[in-house]
């Protein structure tokens, strides 16, 4: 059977350049929208994109709501297939718009939308779970730190914390990115891998003298007795060799950075599952800032500086993404405010002034 069109892969080849150089989207929505159009092209036996007809979309829907994920075994979330519908759509509202391609009628795209209660379900803001700041504390605490990669791990959780980093960020910085005497971290886009791109500076956190102290003494542990300079990296990748008895075994560190932030990840999962805790990714970290963020600030002025501080550009991002407040917070919140003080009124007033300006800035950027 025929596993692919030739005509359909230079269209798709054309595609994908407009999304990255034009659209400016990075790789993984690119390998996404692949994967997309590849899943219907199977469905659809490589037919060619020019014969597309909106009874194709509506077929393929109905087989994608039937379909199981190979990881989990179970139906394919509302959220997967709204994306990979939508991948479809603005594909083919782009084919329209193609030289050869212009009988295709925009319209029939429009087939490929879910309905509103599964659009709805798909695109519902959940409560992501993070760890308390006292269970983050906790971990670090616990971990050992007798041999150099034992110190690294503890103060990678440590300037987790301290900073907010994403673990992509942290996986590239170099010790020059540190300013000890100023608490700063330079994530410059040139050398960082930021999220999309993005120039900015952060403070450390006030999350506790202790927690800054470990991540010191692992900068003066590479520069003093490692003699690593300002273009090694901050968090080194593990050295390791063949041993003895033809098996790897890790012999300390190395002066390169990792190749992907997967290693990161596995230091956290081992880090709190070692105290018996459930695994926290190290972007959960953020969400745990946030949170005490929202009880540290006291006006809109300072909880615009922390959302600056964890790299968002508009505070209305960390109130959507990251602010939701919690169950339990929420109750003792609303058991507070029902013995009002005068002390609530204004700043009440204050906060939602801020947030009014906040909006009406962000919706004459849109």
């Amino acid at each position: 059977m025929t596993a692919h069109n030739a005509k359909n892969e230079r269209i798709k080849r054309r595609y994908f350049a407009f999304l990255k150089e034009a659209k400016r989207h990075n790789e993984a929505t690119v390998d996404a929208t692949a994967m997309a159009l590849a899943r219907f092209e199977a469905h659809g036996r490589f037919r060619d994109f020019k014969t597309f007809h909106y009874e194709q979309a509506i077929a393929f829907k109905n087989k994608l709501a039937e379909q199981t994920s190979r990881r989990t075994g179970e139906r394919l979330s509302k959220a997967t297939s709204h994306a990979t519908l939508g991948h479809l759509k603005r594909f083919f509202v782009w084919l329209a718009g193609q030289p050869g391609y212009r009988s295709l009628r925009y319209s029939d795209a429009e087939y490929f939308n879910l309905s509103d209660k599964d659009t709805r379900v798909a695109t519902a803001r959940r409560e992501k779970s993070c760890p308390t700041l006292e269970q983050v504390k906790h971990v670090i605490s616990a971990m050992p730190h007798r041999s150099e990669v034992e110190k690294r791990n503890r103060a990678l959780v440590a300037f987790t914390l301290l900073t907010g980093a994403r673990d992509s960020a942290i996986a590239s910085l170099k010790l020059k990115h540190i300013d000890l005497t100023s608490d700063r971290v330079d994530q410059d886009a040139r050398e960082v891998n930021t999220k999309n791109s993005k120039t900015f500076a952060t403070y450390f956190f006030p999350v506790g003298d202790n927690i800054r102290e470990i991540v010191v003494d692992w900068i003066s542990y590479l520069v003093e007795q490692k003699l690593w300079g300002p273009d090694d990296p901050l968090f080194p990748a593990t050295h390791t060799v063949v041993g003895a008895s033809h098996l790897f075994q890790v012999i300390g560190i190395k002066r390169e950075h990792w190749r992907t932030a997967s290693p990161i990840r596995a230091i956290f999962r081992q880090a709190f599952e070692g105290v018996g805790l459930p695994y926290f990714n190290p972007h959960s970290l953020r969400k745990t800032l946030v949170t005490l963020g929202q009880t540290r600030c006291k006006t809109p002025e300072a909880f615009k500086a922390w959302s600056q501080n964890i790299g968002h550009e508009n505070v209305m991002t960390t109130f959507t993404s990251y602010g939701a407040v919690q169950a339990s917070r929420q109750a003792e919140i609303i058991r507070d405010l029902s013995n009002p003080t005068d002390s609530h009124v204004p700043l009440a007033q204050e906060i939602i002034a801020g947030v009014v300006r906040e909006l009406r800035g962000f919706n004459s950027r849109s």
